[in-house]
């Protein structure tokens, strides 16, 4: 696997900077491995997926932003966003 693998254009519109009002209508990207397809949902639609026997984990810590500089021994500068 190469680092390039992870190159992709996020526009700065699409990053959430708060919270949506409503927390069950955020975003939610639906994978069906089977059908090789992905869809766009709402966190609303989840239990339409699980299936009895599911495990759900839930990850509800708080992000710290924080930014990192570095220089590379070439010299060239490193910034690292921690978002």
């Amino acid at each position: 696997m190469k680092i390039q693998e992870f190159d992709y254009h996020l526009p700065p519109e699409l990053i959430a900077q708060h919270p949506v009002p409503q927390r069950d209508q955020s975003r939610l990207l639906v994978l069906k491995r089977k059908e090789k397809t992905w869809e766009h949902k709402i966190f609303a639609d989840l239990p339409e997926y699980l299936n009895p026997g599911d495990l759900l984990i839930i990850n509800d810590t708080k992000v710290i932003p924080g930014r990192l500089y570095g220089r590379k021994e070439s010299g060239g500068k490193i910034e690292i966003l921690l978002v």
